[in-house]
């Protein structure tokens, strides 16, 4: 099943991953608290279109509707036991919206976090970690995901459990983790940090990145923060659409399909091989970033000012990392994605 990821990631020069799950599924009628995996079963043709508007709008790749499938976040919900079976379904249904294209679309399981606290500052051991991610990992594997996808982590600690899960489901994977406490994950690791842990791995992830954090300014930040430290490891950006705002009793980002455009290339020209959209990415986000991709000529590696010029000022001075002393004045509020 990694065969046609690995041909993608060595026959393409960028690889447009997919937007937004919440953001669409909210839209068709998913209700605050509700838990996004049960419709795999109960809703089947909505996970349908969902996967269906991404590939449509040019993604090469989209992420299957599980990211809260594991068993301690479904435990909230009195469904820890369907943990495997709603993982299933999830990539089942994106099997066939793939295998329906006329052009080669990848399955990315997606893993997000426990949602737990890791030892020994809270309960959830290493062991449990990772047989909480190896359940979900073989649910995916069975439904016919190409390639397992973690992301929005913010411990180290559980992206090691992970990638040792991964490596029991005999899976290809790859890894992302939000920044977005100023330029660091909400556990204090840097995008310095992160790449070096990556590469001690016992089983490193196909491609490792960003993902979700505060805005588009701020992940291009942690893109140059990760080829900063010289790794030949493919890159992944996947930024939220903006700054998310309250509109009319609603959560809005502000992020036009324009500034998603001029976010792909800049990733793109960053040194990022696999980028996309999270919170608030939308069909004409992705159209709009396939359109650039396709015809913007390919450019010198962008500085910070020049990020910021296009995209907007960072929501912090600093990033943690020795080269972040040049970065753009803090925005007037930083209106941090939580």
């Amino acid at each position: 099943m990694s065969n046609a990821f690995s041909r993608m990631m060595a026959d393409r020069d960028w690889i447009l991953a997919d937007g937004a799950t919440g953001t669409n599924l909210f839209n068709m009628g998913l209700s605050s608290g509700d838990a996004p995996e049960m419709w795999n079963d109960e809703h089947p043709d909505r996970i349908k279109r969902l996967y269906s508007m991404a590939v449509d709008a040019g993604s090469d790749l989209f992420l299957t509707n599980s990211f809260g499938g594991n068993a301690a976040r479904l435990k909230l919900h009195g469904a820890q036991k369907r943990a495997r079976e709603l993982s299933r379904i999830s990539a089942e249904i994106g099997r066939d919206v793939a295998d329906a294209q006329d052009r080669p679309v990848i399955v990315a399981g997606s893993v997000g976090p426990t949602g737990e606290i890791m030892a020994p500052m809270g309960a959830l051991t290493h062991e449990l970690a990772v047989e909480i991610f190896h359940e979900q990992a073989e649910g995916l594997k069975e439904g016919g995901a190409d390639v397992l996808w973690l992301e929005t982590i913010s411990a180290p600690e559980e992206y090691k459990a992970a990638a040792e899960a991964f490596r029991l489901a005999d899976m290809p994977w790859c890894g992302t983790m939000s920044f977005d406490t100023a330029g660091r994950t909400m556990m204090g690791l840097t995008s310095a940090d992160m790449s070096v842990m990556v590469e001690k791995l016992d089983n490193p992830p196909m491609a490792y990145g960003a993902n979700c954090g505060v805005g588009a300014s701020d992940l291009m930040r942690t893109v140059l923060g990760f080829v900063a430290q010289g790794s030949e490891r493919p890159i992944i950006a996947k930024g939220n659409a903006g700054i998310p705002k309250y509109v009319d009793g609603h959560i809005h980002y502000d992020g036009t399909p324009d500034l998603m455009a001029d976010y792909a290339c800049l990733a793109r020209d960053a040194g990022a091989k696999i980028i996309g959209g999270c919170c608030g990415t939308m069909p004409e986000h992705l159209s709009k970033m396939r359109e650039a991709l396709e015809t913007r000529p390919r450019s010198d590696r962008p500085t910070l000012e020049q990020i910021t010029e296009r995209l907007g000022a960072f929501s912090s001075a600093v990033d943690g990392t020795e080269d972040s002393a040049g970065a753009a004045p803090k925005r007037r509020s930083s209106r941090r994605r939580r």
